[in-house]
């Protein structure tokens, strides 16, 4: 009897093991960084309109302000409990407009304990300050995080951007290889894995080489080298979970067959397909249009594209797998010009646009240079005296 308890507890302390072994393998960690300028790193992003307003907040312990009049703003996150940071600008009596930032970065409620932030950088206009450090409490334990802000004023017009300052990156094995992969916090909300319909409050993925720009929304699933796999992304960004999808329903997608390219994006992630006759397939679920684009060439070889830009609820669809979702994208596109009396000039002024089906943005390119001198204005007079064209290019 003692034996064989002994056999048991040993056959299950190794099961044990493996277990955790296996899971530590499938964590593969990430490395932190904050820049002042993270955008050159990461690309651009979305920033955030903090609302502004001189009215003190109640209950809340205020450092000695050197103005008469302090700004205050809210910065939105799911990290902490009350579900927004105060942030305050202040100015120093040498500058001409506010150059001093507090926000509430040990959490607490309060700014009379917070060293003011000097802007970095100011011009005619803007104020900057950053990368501006605040401690989140994580499961296991304080956890930074840096924001930049961008603050505008100009007479009685006033502005507070905030965006993301960090970032987290490093090397990563997927199916036996060696990937790079960075995580950012599109959405500048103090999260890495948010998913969403909407193009400005998904997160964005990177896997690739060092450097590759091809960034992709953060979803329930990511293709790499042709095959699928479900992500788990930690909520701080500091690890990432690889595992291969083989239990994912697909389901068909047809477009025109003048369609080259087709990009949608959800909950799942983002998803590129080329189609062949108009078709494609995705995973089933739902998805928002995020790009087509249509390529020929003319009698001398050039190659044309045109590409259509699209992020809005009009191009929502689901993927079934009883059904096939067919997409009325693409051409026609609708050419429209509009003219306006200058009231100070007495001048007429015109301005033109093209736009999809759904009033998608166009992007035409010719041997992958952008086309501008393609749009003409012939204008004449009533009485047939005066006739003549004139070129329209891209402003």
């Amino acid at each position: 009897m003692k034996d064989k308890t002994y056999i048991l507890l040993t056959v299950g302390i190794g099961l044990l093991l493996i277990t955790s072994s296996a899971y530590t393998q499938e964590m593969q960690w990430l490395q932190y960084h904050s820049e002042r300028e993270a955008d050159r790193i990461i690309g651009n992003m979305p920033s955030k309109d903090l609302r502004l307003t001189s009215e003190r907040p109640p209950n809340v312990e205020l450092p000695d302000f050197q103005c008469e009049e302090p700004l205050f703003a809210s910065w939105s996150t799911p990290m902490v409990k009350s579900g927004q940071l105060l942030v305050a600008l202040d100015r120093t009596t040498e500058s001409e407009r506010r150059d001093q930032l507090y926000i509430d970065s040990n959490i607490n409620g309060h700014l009379n304990d917070e060293k003011p932030v000097k802007a970095h950088r100011t011009d005619r206009y803007y104020a900057y300050f950053g990368p501006v450090k605040v401690v989140f409490e994580g499961e296991d334990g304080p956890l930074a995080y840096h924001l930049n802000f961008r603050f505008y004023e100009n007479n009685n017009r006033l502005r507070l951007d905030a965006y993301s300052g960090c970032w987290y990156e490093g090397d990563i094995t997927v199916g036996g290889i060696k990937k790079h992969c960075m995580l950012i916090d599109y959405n500048g909300n103090g999260t890495f894995n948010d998913k969403s319909m909407s193009y400005n409050q998904c997160d964005r993925i990177r896997v690739g080489k060092k450097g590759d720009v091809d960034t992709r929304f953060v979803g329930n699933y990511i293709e790499i080298d042709d095959e699928l796999y479900h992500t788990e992304i930690a909520r701080d960004g500091a690890f990432i979970i690889l595992s291969k999808a083989d239990d994912v329903k697909f389901g068909d997608v047809q477009v025109p067959e003048t369609i080259t390219e087709f990009t949608a994006g959800g909950e799942n992630g983002q998803f590129t397909f080329k189609p062949e006759k108009g078709a494609g397939s995705l995973p089933v679920g739902r998805y928002r249009i995020n790009s087509w684009t249509i390529a020929r060439k003319d009698d001398k070889g050039r190659r044309w594209e045109v590409e259509g830009r699209a992020y809005t609820p009009e191009g929502d669809f689901e993927v079934t797998e009883e059904k096939k979702i067919s997409l009325d994208v693409g051409e026609p596109l609708k050419a429209n010009i509009q003219a306006s009396l200058n009231s100070q000039t007495q001048n007429y002024e015109f301005s033109k646009s093209l736009r999809g089906r759904m009033g998608e943005y166009i992007n035409l390119t010719r041997g992958g240079q952008t086309v501008g001198d393609l749009w003409k204005m012939r204008a004449k007079n009533k009485e047939g005296t005066f006739e003549k064209t004139y070129p329209m290019p891209d402003q």
